[in-house]
């Protein structure tokens, strides 16, 4: 019989998976918030609102949350997943204009 001391690695990786789809959830709700708003917008464009929208603590009209550090590559890395998930397509012959 041996006592093991708890191990806190396995809670810590949990909560940070945790803020880690968090993180992603509200970079995507930015996302089609922002581009159900414009239509259609510029890759470029759009990458700036969001983090604008990050730093700033705004996620629309009203609505606030905690900001939160977000780089270009979480943005792009979101574009890409909701293209992926087919909520986004790119513009045909512009695939660098983006549409909800």
């Amino acid at each position: 019989l041996r006592l093991l001391p708890q191990q806190r690695h396995l809670r810590t990786e949990g909560a940070e998976v945790s803020a880690l789809e968090r993180k992603r959830n509200v970079l995507c709700c930015l996302i089609a918030r922002i581009l159900k708003v414009e239509k259609q917008l510029h890759m470029d464009s759009l990458v700036f609102r969001v983090i604008d929208a990050c730093q700033k603590g705004r996620l629309g009209p009203g609505v606030q949350f905690l900001s939160f550090c977000c780089h270009s590559v979480d943005v792009l890395s979101c574009i890409l997943h909701l293209l992926n998930q087919g909520y986004l397509r790119r513009q045909e012959g512009r695939p660098h204009v983006l549409e909800y």
